[in-house]
């Protein structure tokens, strides 16, 4: 990676532009402790998906995944909703902060349509645009052209394009930009592997900018879908949100660190803890939940006839651990007297937390799962 070019300043009518050299092309790596990096990367991402076989109901635990990197990912670009704000209703947020749960609710949204169009359009230019459709509908951003590539110039810090912290390049050169990012993602020639691949692919996607908003949420959003596309992860259980809001100056100066002194290897690295570090993370979670549903289990056998319907609820609860009385009525099919009983029962049991949250009905919340996610 010595002689890497990150790209060049490019001046405009008032304004100097970068313009990124195209990725696809061979790449060549000699640094051992990047190596031995990708090593350990390669180790925990392969236990974190063993779980994908071996988890009874994994599909019950994947939602709350889901709900965290939205809020994370949101996190980033100044939205200030919590996972248990995210869970609740439309009508139980206030209006201040409304727009921000709209944010994250749309995440939530192109996450799981990105998902399921990857098993009808391969990872392409269509199925970033469709993702950023779906990212942008209602909310703000909804008019700066969701769906499509930019046509004017975009910056980011700054009041204005004078005093810009990053200018991306000129909008006439998007189009070929991101087919020369498809084709290396394509490109079964370049012999790298996927981790680092995936890495560059996110490093020149924030680089080109390709859209007038919403550029860092689907780019993060862009690293789960490559792993599942790719096979890497059966189902999308690594999300590196958490980790680069965590660090997130030392996310944004990394990718300015390539721009301005070619240096990809650190950048490369620091992305390649992220992978380690919320791979441990998600192995610990996950650990955790089998052993949260042992003592949940053993709980609800001892609740004698009530025990069905409880499990009935606790099932629905490991998607969606808040919930009120209508909402359990609606799954269980209980009368209103009965479902009060249960809910009593299960909070005596200690499985389930009444809370004080503002919304229109009690609130009882599945509070030793959810705290696992916190």
């Amino acid at each position: 990676m010595k002689n890497f070019i990150a790209g060049k300043q490019i001046t405009q009518k008032n304004y100097k532009s970068f313009q990124p050299e195209f990725i696809n092309r061979q790449w060549y790596f000699d640094d051992m402790e990047l190596l031995n990096l990708l090593s350990k990367a390669d180790r925990q991402i392969g236990r974190l998906d063993m779980y994908s076989d071996y988890v009874p109901n994994i599909d019950l635990f994947i939602s709350l995944h889901v709900v965290k990197e939205a809020t994370q990912s949101s996190k980033i670009e100044g939205t200030k909703t919590q996972i248990e704000e995210a869970l609740l209703e439309k009508e139980d947020i206030s209006d201040e902060k409304r727009d921000d749960w709209e944010e994250v609710q749309n995440y939530i949204s192109s996450l799981y349509s990105a998902i399921d169009n990857l098993n009808r359009i391969p990872f392409s230019s269509r199925l970033i645009k469709e993702t950023h459709n779906t990212l942008l509908q209602k909310v703000r951003g909804m008019n700066k052209m969701p769906g499509e590539f930019r046509t004017s110039q975009n910056w980011i810090g700054g009041a204005s394009i004078n005093d810009a912290t990053f200018i991306p390049p000129h909008w006439e050169t998007v189009d070929e930009l991101m087919s020369d990012l498809e084709k290396f993602v394509h490109n079964e020639q370049i012999q790298i592997p996927e981790l680092l691949k995936i890495a560059i692919i996110h490093y020149q996607f924030e680089t080109i900018h390709p859209f007038l908003d919403g550029n860092g949420r689907v780019g993060r959003l862009l690293i789960t879908l490559y792993l599942v596309g790719k096979g890497i992860l059966k189902l999308p259980i690594l999300y590196l949100s958490d980790f680069f809001e965590k660090n997130r100056t030392l996310y944004y100066d990394n990718l300015t660190r390539v721009r301005e002194k070619n240096d990809i290897n650190q950048w490369l690295k620091f992305f390649l803890v992220g992978v380690l570090e919320t791979a441990k993370k998600g192995i610990d979670t996950f650990d955790s939940i089998l052993k949260l549903k042992g003592e949940v289990d053993e709980k609800l056998r001892k609740m004698g006839s009530r025990a069905a319907n409880a499990q009935m609820l606790i099932d629905a609860m490991y998607t969606h651990p808040l919930i009120d009385a209508n909402k359990v009525q609606t799954i269980t099919g209980l009368s209103k007297p009965t479902v009060y009983k249960l809910l009593d029962d299960m909070v005596k049991s200690e499985i389930l937390v009444e809370r004080d949250i503002v919304t229109r009905n009690k609130t009882y919340v599945f509070e030793g799962y959810l705290d696992l996610f916190k």
